[in-house]
């Protein structure tokens, strides 16, 4: 290593064996083992580099890979994967008279009378297909006041649509129905 840093070449030389090693014991089989290795190396590039103390580096980068891994965990436990056939019967049923059931007008006029900090949210989410750290990043607010007004406004433009619409069309479309 040189004296003015780990030199990635280096780096990658002396550790990609043992991390990925490390990694296919924490993900059990090759391809996540892969990507933890890469990505490890990756937010090295990024974040490791100006490591002064070249015998920190070892730990540095077995470090990231065990959290990179938790984190992946967690979002495998927050977002679960499912094959569409496994949860075919859990979808809602909405045939193609549904669909017209509510024109493109009302959900505007609906959208129009939420309270600002809610209808921001949910307009670049839906209309503009914004994610949650750009929807952040646009109005300067954290991810999780995001989702939470995201949730929030749903439900108010659940019940302004609601209002909106005679008690026979909200028996026939889910989005109305009572959550499980």
């Amino acid at each position: 290593m040189s004296v003015t840093g780990p030199d990635m070449d280096e780096v990658v030389a002396e550790f990609y064996v043992p991390l990925y090693r490390f990694a296919l014991s924490l993900a059990g089989s090759v391809a996540p083992a892969s990507d933890l290795t890469q990505e490890t190396f990756y937010l090295w590039l990024q974040h490791g580099t100006g490591l002064r103390d070249p015998s920190k580096v070892k730990g540095w980068l077995f470090t990231t890979l065990y959290r990179e891994h938790l984190r992946g965990n967690r979002r495998t436990l927050r977002f679960p994967h499912h094959e569409l056939e496994e949860v075919v019967s859990e979808l809602p049923v909405v045939g193609p008279a549904d669909v017209g059931l509510i024109d493109g007008r009302l959900v505007m006029q609906a959208l129009a009378q939420l309270d600002e900090n809610h209808r921001a949210p949910l307009s670049l989410f839906y209309l503009e297909s914004f994610t949650y750290p750009e929807i952040s990043e646009a109005l300067g607010i954290p991810i999780g006041t995001v989702m939470s007004r995201l949730s929030r406004g749903r439900d108010q433009l659940r019940r302004c649509l609601g209002a909106s619409l005679s008690a026979e069309d909200r028996k026939v479309l889910p989005f109305f129905q009572a959550k499980a």
